[in-house]
Order: C-alpha cells, then structure tokens, then sequence
C-alpha cells in the first residue's frame, strides 16, 4: 500500500482486514511506514450448491459487498485508516483496463481515507 508523502503519527502496526463472500481474513501486521507490504496470501472459498446458471451467479456476487480495511493497532481497538468496498463481482472480476500483468494476479485500487487518517 503507498501513500507518498505521508508519515503516520501513530507507530503502532496496520493490518490489512478482508470481508468477501460471508468470509472475515487480515493479514498479519507490518511496521507503520509506507509502502507496506503484505507478503501473504489470503484464500476464499465458497460453494454455491443452489446455482446452476451462471448468470445467477453473476447476479449474486452483484449484491454481495467485499470490503477491505487498514487498520492501525491504537488501543483501545484499533483506528480504521482506509476503506475500500465494491460488488464482490467487480471485485473479483475487474474491468480489464484496471489490471496489470496477470489477470487478477495484481490489483490497483483507491482506497478512502477515514478522519482519522489526516
């Protein structure tokens, strides 16, 4: 994650939190200095029993939200930096001009910054 320019105030660790498809991950914490990176691999899974047409799939993941947070360890339980949320299907499935390299391999996004991130 960069943030050119900007030095946090706060020295305590940020992790990364993920919600996508009913699921909660974060990745473990890293020192609070930009870049930082996230050497980990996070893994979803999910069974869709009931869905037989792909495009009930679609529809689906249209109406679920994935949502991604960094989180800063400042007690008393952590202060939300950034936020980024978007249709699970978007998500997972960007319009190609988004990505680099691999398809959905390597990702940009924008994240929003919270108040308390200044």
């Amino acid at each position: 994650i960069t943030c050119p320019g900007v030095l946090l105030k706060d020295k305590q660790e940020l992790y990364l939190s993920v919600f996508v498809l009913g699921q909660y991950k974060k990745t473990q914490c890293v020192p609070a200095a930009f870049p930082l990176f996230f050497q980990e691999k996070l893994v979803f899974e999910k069974a869709f029993a009931n869905i037989v047409d792909p495009g009930d799939l679609v529809k689906l993941l249209e109406f679920d939200t994935a949502v991604l947070e960094l989180i800063q360890l400042v007690p008393p339980v952590g202060k939300v930096l950034a936020t980024y949320e978007e249709n699970t299907r978007d998500f997972l499935f960007p319009d190609p001009k988004l990505t680099h390299g691999h398809r959905g391999l390597e990702r940009e996004i924008l994240m929003k910054r919270s108040p308390f991130f200044t």
